[in-house]
């Protein structure tokens, strides 16, 4: 995989201190797979319009949460994200909640889950 040239996080620390006024978000391929990331809530980035992640990124974090984000537009996950090297039996979950604005959703083969219905019935869109 190759490396984004466009993105603006490379580990976890630059995500951890990354400005929460920030308006796109892009991991670069092969990033944060520190097995102590578990969990990724992405609700503090109230100005956030776009979040793309790399391939082969945050293999360890099991939920993903994408909520009350009113500005976001895009989400586009790489692939094989969010998913160990063949655990395919571990549960994932990912929460794309009361963000009224997106027009684009897309997840890379292996990323989340490896069957498209256990990742529909974790992934939600609210309309108020």
């Amino acid at each position: 995989p190759h490396s984004d040239p466009n993105a603006n996080i490379h580990s976890m620390d630059e995500f951890v201190a990354m400005d929460r006024r920030v308006e796109v978000l892009i991991v670069d391929t092969n990033t944060c797979n520190d097995p102590s990331i578990t969990h990724l809530d992405l609700s503090s980035f109230k100005c956030l319009r776009v979040f793309k992640v790399g391939d082969y990124s945050f293999p360890y974090v099991g939920e993903v949460n994408v909520v009350e984000l009113e500005k976001l537009e895009r989400v586009v996950i790489g692939e094989h994200c969010f998913m160990k090297k063949k655990r395919y039996d571990e549960p994932k979950h990912f929460y794309l909640k009361s963000c009224e604005k997106v027009k684009e959703l897309k997840i890379g083969c292996y990323s989340l889950f490896p069957k498209s219905q256990e990742a529909s019935g974790h992934l939600e869109k609210e309309k108020r």
